[in-house]
Parts: C-alpha cells; structure tokens; sequence
C-alpha cells in the first residue's frame, strides 16, 4: 500500500471558470468595493481589444479604472518600479492582472513592493511579505503559467537578468477568472509555447521529492486535460472545448505548483533564457524529455502513473521514454526546436549554463539530485 505523505495547503484563491465568464468583471471587483482599480496589462492586450473590454466591464459597474502597461515578457525588476510608481500615483484598492504570465507576475510583483515598500528584491525567496498586500483579480488570457493558482511571481533582475521567484501566501489572487474565449485570440506561436509550459508543469509537479497526494491529484488531471487539448487547439484555434481544457489544466498545473513546487526542466531552462533569451516555452520544453529520462532511471512507477491519464495500458518500464518522445513529438506539432543547436546555441557555453543552473531553486525539488555531472549531461544530450 503506498503511503500518503503529508502536507500543509490552503486553497486561497476562488476560481471562476466558463465560456463567457469575462463578462463578470466588473461584479466580482465590486465585490471589494474599490475606490480605484489598477488594471496591469501588456500591450498586446490593448490590440487584441481584451483590455478594452475590461474596462468597459469594470466602468460599467460603476468603477473608476487606472491601468499599467510598460512591461514586456519576463517582466524585470525596473518595470516592477515604473508600476509600484504608477501604483503610488493612482493609489488603487484593487489590482487585476490581466494577460498572460508576464501580466499577472507583474501585477504581483507591484503589489509587494507597493503595500510593503523597499524593492522586488527584498521579497526574493518565500514568505518575505512584510505587510497585509492589495486584493488582486487574475484574469489569464493564455494557457501557461498558471499564475493564477499561485503566490508566487517570477521577476528577473533588471542588469544580471537573473529570475527570482519571490512567494508569500500574501500573494495569493483573490479570485482567477478563467474564460477560455480570452484565449482563441493568441497567436499560434504563444498557443503552443504557452501550452509546452503548462505540459512542463504538469509533469514536473507530479515527480518532485515534495509530491504529496494534493499535487498528485491536480497534476494528473492537469497532464490529462492538456494532453487531450494540446494538438487540437494547434490544429483547431476556434475549438473552445479545447481552449477550455488547456485552460483549466494550466491552472490546475498551477495549484500543483504551490504545493509540489517544479524541477531540473525548469533549473536548466532558465540560464538558456537569461543568456540567449530564448522563451521560456521553448527553453523548458527543449531540457524536459531529457530530465524525463534522467529521472525514469529512478522513478519510471510515477511517470507510468501519470501516463495513464491517457494511456491506461502503458507498462511501467516503457513509461519514461514513452513519455519523453509524447512531447518531443508535441514540440515537433508546434513546430518548436528539439535541440540546443536548433536553437543556435553553442555547445561551448554548457559549463556557464551548468553552473547556472546548479543556483536555480527549482532544481532542488528535483527527485533525482541536480549536481554538476548530471546538469552537464541533460544539457550535451540536446546539443
């Protein structure tokens, strides 16, 4: 009988999910009774007429709206200081974060410097909160982070470039309102990149030493709804029944993420994209089959009890490499690279991404120890 490993978890945000739900803005932010909402959008928004629509919703329940946009992907901790100032002028009661993970990362990086002062930088690590933060509404028009589902924001600093993951249940959304017609008007590209993403998510959770049977359960049914979902909202965008169930598995990805934290994908992403700036999709998805592979030596029972989500019949022993070709070949639909050098980035510079790698908090939820020999071995497996 397997034993059940304890854990410590509170659902703190409320989540809002259905086709049309958008229209419910502006009645769930009076909820709060705001003087003044801040809405934090990129611009894409702007011109994909989402945040227009916001505001409407939001006027139209008689609410007085700000907004913030000069962020870009990645968001850094300089454009966290232009909205903390933004913030301090406009002196919100609400915040909504509304667009993709950069959005909703950057609506919360303002909302902990705003109501605790200081810089991004002293909240860099968990639970470093220093004051009682703003409410915050996510409304996610991809599906990727699953931002919403969680109390973490990931700000990179403005001159090394380096990510921080700064967490504090503080953070936690208020409320997540998901709809997935928000989500048809992606381009292809951020259709898929976003997805790899949320497929990483789902994968990784489900493997961390601190698993326990919460992630589990989200994990699973996330890795379930993304990989029914993932190749036909490639080949049918207009599908919502799949848009929806991209959606939903990123966000149930993203509850896992709370409490089983990621993994070495992650770790030896993220110096791929602070060096050469590729995205972060397309990063994780490059180094997951490899890590896939690293860990099925030690634990190919998870990964076969993860795969027959959709796979019921898979043997155990064949899980792992099962699983590893199921997103190259995902990767390979979306047209993505499969390779450093695909990626133009030389073999040269492993040992950097290597150290690099090794001071990722990621890598230590990792269920096999990331240490120098296997960090060099993931990244010279896909050069």
């Amino acid at each position: 009988m397997q034993k059940l490993s304890p854990f410590d978890a509170i659902t703190r945000t409320r989540i809002v999910f259905g086709q049309g739900t958008f229209s419910r803005l502006g009645e769930l932010a009076a909820e709060f009774r705001p003087g003044c909402v801040l809405v934090v959008s990129d611009p894409g928004l702007i011109d994909a007429g989402h945040f227009g629509h916001a505001v409407d919703h939001l006027r139209a329940a008689g609410l007085h709206v700000e907004s913030f946009h000069d962020f870009a992907e990645n968001p850094t901790s300089a454009m966290v200081d232009a909205g903390v100032a933004k913030a301090a002028q406009v002196q919100p009661d609400l915040l909504i974060g509304l667009g993709g993970g950069s959005s909703m990362d950057c609506c919360k990086g303002i909302n902990f410097v705003y109501s605790g002062g200081g810089s991004i930088h002293d909240y860099h690590g968990v639970g470093k909160a220093t004051a009682d933060m703003l409410p915050m509404i996510a409304v996610p028009t991809t599906s990727g982070t699953g931002s919403e589902a969680q109390s973490f924001a990931l700000i990179s600093d403005a001159d090394t470039h380096v990510k921080m993951a700064c967490g504090d249940p503080k953070a936690a959304c208020r409320i997540a309102l998901l709809d997935p017609e928000l989500t048809i008007t992606q381009p292809r590209s951020v259709t898929a990149l976003t997805g790899i993403d949320a497929i990483s998510h789902a994968i990784e959770t489900y493997v961390t030493n601190r698993r326990n049977p919460m992630s589990i359960t989200y994990s699973r049914r996330a890795f379930g709804l993304l990989a029914a979902g993932f190749s036909r909202v490639l080949s049918s965008p207009n599908d919502i029944d799949a848009r929806s169930q991209m959606q939903l598995g990123a966000c149930f990805a993203g509850m896992a993420i709370e409490t089983s934290m990621l993994g070495a994908a992650h770790a030896t992403a993220n110096p791929l994209t602070a060096r050469h700036d590729i995205t972060h999709g397309q990063a994780v998805g490059v180094m997951l089959p490899a890590v896939i592979r690293l860990n099925g030596q030690h634990h190919s029972d998870w990964y076969a009890e993860l795969l027959r989500e959709v796979e019921p019949t898979i043997v155990e022993s064949e899980a792992p490499e099962r699983l590893a070709q199921m997103v190259v070949k995902w990767l390979e639909e979306a047209n993505m690279a499969t390779s450093l050098n695909a990626l133009q980035i030389p073999a040269s510079g492993i040992e950097t991404f290597v150290e690099e790698a090794l001071k990722q908090w990621t890598g230590t939820f990792n269920p096999v120890p990331l240490d120098k020999t296997n960090a060099e071995l993931l990244y010279r497996s896909v050069a």
